[in-house]
């Protein structure tokens, strides 16, 4: 008989360990890893979160189905969390999403209307501003209690929330990970399927990326040698790939897809206004990126929803989005699931609702065992672009392939970008580096030159600058030491 494994005892430490979301996944993921065993450290700045996670994490060890070995600790200090961590996983909720919603709202007073505004356009901005905050104090604390750990990134604004912890501590090992490269391998595998009749995995669309977090392109799509991208350009000559919509066409056909996929909830009763934007708002029609593809010639590779706010005339008004298959998110969905997420977790360990252990499609344990020596991965990460874009400035965070092996995460030459791409991209890398200076050193004028250079900012200046105090105010708890 083959001898068995011993698995790897680690510790990782997680900084937001009172996550909803990611917390959940890397538990899941983590109960059907058998290679590791040891401690996962929660730590947050609402206990009673992580010590929910806690209950459910130790509680779930006595579950069917489990393969490994794991203890939950919630730990109120960031200090003892971090000290001897193998591995660091951070996915915070940067100031609270009251706040996210108050500066949507103010953005949408002054003409620019954001279907996310975590990432980019001016709530993006704003909440990269108090993020680098938060961030630089997770860097110094990290390079304190366990400089030679790995430190996983989940949190948006990816770029800058990123960037923070190398530009602080230049000697941490960093990663960010987002997943919106997988929606676009799923979509060119449909592609794949609808014209060449065959049905690859998401993962068989090999693809290069090449860009910064939310606004990252593929150039390059190969299946079994065939050049995905030309099909994709092939697509867009068929009848109704395109699609102009009325937001009254859109709202009816985001009503028939939640009714199909959700016949009880919605059985025998209308949908509201609000569930139809939630539903909506995660509906994926393709139309910005297969409009950018028809211009620049390469495919952007995240979201509509994403790729509409980093580019300029998507977001003068909700009708504009919904012209393009795009419906805001609404915040009070966001904060609704915020506070349910526990109520189910409690249901589930009552026996209220089924458990049911399944891999959540994410990396972050696949990517720790290759760090450890247990196999390789190559997949698209966030690191300091050291020349793998070679038109991108070096030390700014950006988004390409890498190569995972044991204690190496090696960025994959990903070229450069085409001249009309590099200029929209180039200029949000100069706005994201100008918000972490203007983070770390308090310079409000440095904060708002950003804000205003965004290419959706489209108030004139004196307008552009009340909108930016406004924004300030609202987010004030998260700005110590700003004069507002």
């Amino acid at each position: 008989m083959p001898q068995a494994i011993t698995p790897i005892p680690l510790k990782i430490a997680y900084i937001g360990g009172g996550s909803r979301q990611w917390a959940r996944s890397l538990m899941f993921d983590l109960a059907l890893c058998p290679d590791l065993t040891g401690e996962v450290w929660l730590y947050d700045i609402e206990m009673e979160s992580s010590r929910l996670n806690e209950r459910f994490g130790n509680w779930m060890q006595g579950q069917p189905g489990v393969l490994s070995k794991w203890r939950y600790i919630a730990e109120p200090t960031l200090d003892k969390t971090l000290q001897g961590a193998d591995f660091v996983v951070i996915s915070i909720q940067p100031g609270t999403l009251e706040v996210m919603g108050q500066n949507i709202a103010i953005a949408a007073r002054y003409g620019m209307h954001y279907p996310v505004g975590d990432t980019t356009g001016a709530p993006g901005l704003m909440r990269g501003l108090f993020s680098a905050i938060v961030y630089a104090g997770f860097a110094r604390a990290i390079a304190e209690h366990c400089p030679n750990a790995w430190i996983i990134n989940y949190t948006n604004p990816m770029t800058m929330c990123t960037r923070t912890l190398t530009k602080v501590a230049p000697g941490l090992k960093v990663f960010g990970c987002c997943h919106e490269i997988f929606g676009t391998q799923e979509l060119l595998a449909e592609l794949v399927a609808q014209h060449w009749h065959e049905h690859p995995a998401r993962a068989e669309i090999e693809v290069n990326v090449i860009g910064i977090n939310h606004f990252t392109w593929i150039d390059r799509a190969i299946y079994k040698g065939r050049d995905v991208l030309a099909l994709a350009r092939h697509h867009l000559e068929q009848p109704g790939a395109l699609h102009v919509f009325t937001r009254a066409e859109l709202l009816e056909r985001v009503r028939a897809e939640a009714r199909e996929r959700s016949d009880r909830m919605y059985a025998n009763r209308e949908i509201s206004e609000e569930e139809l934007q939630a539903a909506g708002s995660f509906v994926a029609l393709h139309q910005v990126k297969y409009e950018l593809l028809r211009r620049f010639g390469i495919l952007g590779a995240a979201g509509d929803r994403h790729l509409a706010e980093f580019v300029p005339g998507f977001t003068r008004s909700p009708e504009e989005l919904a012209r393009w298959g795009i419906l805001m998110t609404p915040v009070s969905m966001r904060i609704r699931r915020w506070k349910d997420a526990p109520l189910r977790t409690q249901s589930i360990m009552e026996g209220k609702q089924p458990f049911v252990i399944e891999h959540s499609g994410e990396e972050g344990v696949q990517q720790i065992t290759s760090l450890l020596g247990l196999g390789n991965l190559m997949t698209n990460v966030n690191v300091p672009n050291v020349g793998q874009i070679t038109n991108l400035p070096l030390g700014a965070v950006v988004e390409t392939n890498a190569y995972f092996s044991r204690d190496s995460v090696r960025p994959i030459t990903a070229g450069a970008l085409p001249a009309g791409v590099l200029s929209l991209v180039s200029r949000h890398v100069s706005n994201q580096e100008m918000i972490i200076e203007a983070a770390l050193t308090g310079d409000k004028d440095l904060a708002f030159q950003a804000i205003f250079n965004d290419p959706t900012t489209t108030a004139p200046i004196d307008d552009a600058w009340a909108m930016f105090n406004e924004m300030l105010q609202a987010s004030r708890a998260y700005l110590p030491g700003w004069k507002m």
